[in-house]
Order: structure tokens, then C-alpha cells, then sequence
């Protein structure tokens, strides 16, 4: 592997993340003499499934998208092994979960300023037909002040012109919308919109607004809807556009286009 990639230019070094079937390494570009990130992926280790659907999609995906607040894929690189190797951009800073535990519940202002970055990578996604399904703090990484979306592993071309809906359950748990977790039908991109309220509700709060350890409960939950501690002194707007992403009701939920018409988003 080390061999390989120095023969196309990369000097391997530490590991800065794992995935359920791949890794993701730092590494120095001796071309372009920066460091980058790249993801491997060992087809031999990946479940079928994962390796006839899921792979070659996310490749397609991330070689099409374009935005800065996106984790730009420069190259993709294959061995005789199996091994696929994506060589992304380095977002140096952690991600919004590790920012959270550092910081606590962010002020207004700084949430706003993520979170608005957010929404913009995730309406280019859908305006490209793109519905990305595995929205979590992790995979909201931070380069300064900049947000970079990352991991399309389970990322859905949506049909142009037309509503498909999905069956697929994929995601996290915690992050996912009720529709998702009852196995009905559903809005790939309403379950993308849902995701972004729990990832909101994490930087205003610092943890999550719903326990997955029973999922049964969770739903109940999810039903009842989320208020945010007074203490945090959260502005009515800022609650209002809260309530509207978590709502558990799919097809009152707004677009991400909606989303970021709101008047607390619209509002700098």
C-alpha cells in the first residue's frame, strides 16, 4: 500500500479516521507539497452490497460535486489488491461534534455561521440531485472557520424530474427521521432536512436531542418535539426554525430551500 501510494506521489502517515469498511489516512502530496486526506477502501473487505451499489456510487457522487463547503476529491487511485484509495482535501480542525465537546453549546452567532455553511453544501447537493442520508456532526469537519461536508458513502442520485421515494434505512440512529426509523417509504431529502435539526440542536445544546439507545421511546420522542433549555437564551427565531427541520411530519417538513429562506438564516 505504502509502496503504491509513493509511486503515485503520497507519503503515507498517521490514520485520522476509520468508516465500517474503510480508513482515512493523512498524507503529504509531494507533488503539490500539501497535505492531504485520503480514503482507502478494500473491496475484498466490503459486503457485497456495499461493493456492487453502494461504492460506485459514491464514487460517481464525489467526483461531480463542487463547492466550498465540500471536501474536495482530487484524484482516485486503484491497486491490483482491491484497494481504492480517494485523495480528498484535509480539513485540519476536527469536526462539529469534536468542536461541541471542546466548547460546550455554541453562542447563537457561531452556530449560525456553521450551521448556514452547512445548508448551503446540502441545498448544492439536492440542486445537483444529490441527497447525501448520513448527515451527523462527524462528518461536518472544520478547516478554520470554513465547514467542509464530507463521507458520501451513502449518498442517492435522485431522478431528475420526478419524486422517488426510498426504503432504504441508512444513516445513524440518532440522526435519523422518524419516517426513516418506521421503514415507510420516504423523501431521501426531508430525511436529509431532519438531520440538519438534530445537527443544529447539537451546536446550540452540545449533545443530542434524542436518545437511540431505545428506539421505540426515541420515536415517541421525536413526536413530542424538542425544546431548548432557557438558560441558553436562544432567540425565537433561531427556535422556530428548529421546530420546523425536526418536524415529524414529512411532508410539512420545508425543503432545504425553505430552509434557508428562513428569516433566521436570511437574517446575518
Amino acid at each position: 500500500m505504502e509502496e503504491f501510494l509513493l509511486a503515485n506521489g503520497y507519503q503515507l502517515g498517521k490514520t485520522i479516521g476509520e468508516g465500517t469498511y474503510s480508513k482515512v489516512k493523512e498524507a503529504l502530496s509531494l507533488k503539490h507539497q500539501k497535505k492531504v486526506a485520503i480514503k482507502i477502501i478494500d473491496k475484498k473487505e466490503g459486503p457485497e452490497e456495499f461493493i456492487q451499489r453502494f461504492l460506485p456510487r459514491e464514487l460517481q457522487i464525489v467526483g461531480r460535486l463542487d463547492h466550498k463547503n465540500i471536501i474536495r476529491v482530487y484524484e482516485m487511485l486503484e491497486s491490483a489488491d482491491g484497494k481504492i484509495y480517494l485523495v480528498m482535501e484535509l480539513a485540519e480542525d476536527g469536526d462539529i461534534f469534536d468542536c461541541v465537546l471542546r466548547e460546550g453549546p455554541l453562542p447563537e452567532h457561531r452556530a449560525k455561521a456553521l450551521f448556514h455553511q452547512l445548508v448551503e453544501a446540502i441545498r448544492y447537493c439536492h440542486g445537483c440531485g444529490v441527497a447525501h442520508r448520513d448527515l451527523k456532526c462527524e462528518n461536518a469537519l472544520l478547516q478554520g472557520h470554513t465547514v467542509k461536508l464530507t463521507d458520501f458513502g451513502f449518498a442517492k442520485l435522485l431522478p431528475r424530474g420526478r419524486q422517488e421515494l426510498s426504503r432504504t434505512f441508512c444513516g445513524s440512529m440518532a440522526y435519523a427521521a422518524p419516517e426513516v426509523l418506521q421503514g415507510v417509504p420516504h423523501d431521501s431529502c426531508k430525511g436529509d432536512v431532519w438531520s440538519l435539526g438534530v445537527i443544529l440542536y447539537a451546536l446550540l445544546c452540545a449533545r443530542l436531542p434524542f436518545d437511540d439507545t431505545n428506539i421505540p421511546q426515541m420515536l415517541c420522542q421525536q413526536q413530542k418535539g424538542v425544546s431548548l433549555p432557557r438558560h441558553l437564551g436562544v432567540s425565537r427565531e433561531c427556535q422556530d426554525l428548529l421546530k420546523r427541520l425536526l418536524e415529524p411530519d414529512m411532508i410539512m417538513r420545508p425543503s432545504v430551500e425553505g430552509v434557508s429562506r428562513h428569516p433566521w438564516l436570511a437574517n446575518p
